[in-house]
């Protein structure tokens, strides 16, 4: 068989989780024992040294175009031009009209849900918006359509009304190099190159709303307030302006000289970074799975996360779940896990158990059953 997936995004410098995703599962087909060819569709970037073509695996380079452009119209060209007899979209939506069948890759329907996250960026907006007016449309025609979560395959089933055996959970796995940094070199490293505190929390957010950056400063501000801050906030590459507004709006501008911003840093560097967190602290409001969890595990750092969403599945007991609704119980959280030094050590323990369940090649064999079943 001849498997089309596309992976528009992969090539770009700054990867987003939909984007390592895709990578990922494409690299574990590469390595699997599979004797289909794999022809995926890319739109050139400055990354393109991420992934090489091999006998298995052809890469088509897409004439860019913005992305509904790009989906709509030149991707059912190429998939068309060579032949594929299925193709996979991996990043949500996919062409309205193709001569071929389709799998899809559905994350998750936050943006058909009544809840309010309908904020962020113009970019995240308009993002939105398109997912809204796509994904109801292609649906109905999907073969199969795989999620990330035993939660999102619920919900996609209760919203599109459609059968158990249509919606397939493929949980995404946490990349080969997400484990403790133990040699020292590497540590130093990066702390000198981020010039990261010798003690601190890590934290990845951005300005999606679902991220809850602003519960998370409201924490903040409660264990600052009462002299209970332990340590600074580590974040990566997040816009400072949109910080500040949140700062001013929780009337605490003063809790922004307790973050410490990195800037933009590389997937492959991120494990020193893990490793050298005190704890991981990941209180969303809603996720379809949350692959930084894994990887805090992975990686060897304790973890906080929310009771919500797919978060308790994803983390089990390897993790205090708190309500990301309630800053109060986030600083509590924090504050609780910060003294307990015996609590920290069987957290970590558990989470290097639990992240070894999560692995792409486990992925990638289940999506090879969906296309042959697909394509049976």
């Amino acid at each position: 068989m001849k498997i089309g997936i596309e992976a528009q995004r992969i090539f770009r410098k700054k990867k987003h989780g939909m984007d390592m995703v895709a990578l990922e599962l494409i690299k574990a087909l590469q390595r699997s024992n599979s004797k289909h060819e794999f022809v995926v569709f890319v739109q050139a970037d400055e990354d393109e040294n991420c992934l090489q073509a091999s006998e298995k695996v052809k890469i088509v380079k897409v004439k860019s175009a913005p992305y509904p452009i790009w989906e709509q119209i030149y991707l059912p060209k190429a998939a068309a031009k060579e032949k594929v007899d299925l193709l996979h979209c991996t990043s949500n939506t996919a062409p309205l009209y193709l001569s071929m069948p389709l799998v899809l890759t559905l994350h998750d329907i936050i943006y058909l849900e009544k809840i309010s996250l309908d904020q962020g960026t113009a970019y995240q907006k308009f993002g939105n918006i398109y997912r809204k007016l796509n994904v109801p449309r292609i649906v109905p025609h999907a073969k199969r359509i795989l999620t990330v979560s035993d939660f999102e395959k619920e919900r996609i089933q209760n919203y599109f009304k459609l059968d158990n055996q249509r919606v397939i959970t493929a949980y995404n796995g946490v990349g080969s190099h997400f484990k403790r940094v133990l040699d020292q070199t590497e540590l130093n490293n990066a702390k000198a190159k981020y010039n990261l505190p010798d003690e601190f929390i890590f934290f990845l957010g951005n300005t999606d709303p679902k991220k809850n950056v602003k519960g998370v400063l409201q924490a903040l501000s409660i264990l600052r307030k009462r002299n209970a801050l332990p340590a600074p906030l580590v974040m990566l590459d997040i816009n400072k302006d949109y910080l500040s507004k949140l700062a001013t709006e929780i009337g605490d501008a003063e809790i922004l000289n307790h973050i410490h911003f990195t800037g933009y840093v590389p997937n492959k560097e991120l494990p020193a970074i893990y490793s050298l967190a005190n704890l991981f602290l990941y209180p969303s409001l809603r996720e379809s799975f949350g692959i930084p969890l894994v990887e805090a595990m992975g990686c060897g750092v304790p973890v906080i996360t929310s009771n919500t969403s797919s978060m308790p599945e994803i983390a089990v007991d390897a993790a205090i779940l708190v309500d990301p609704f309630n800053p109060e119980a986030i600083a509590t959280a924090v504050e609780n896990l910060w003294a307990d030094k015996e609590l920290q050590n069987l957290l970590v323990n558990k989470g290097l158990e639990r992240a070894k369940y999560f692995n792409w090649d486990a992925n990638a064999a289940l999506t090879l059953k969906v296309y042959e079943e697909v394509l049976s």
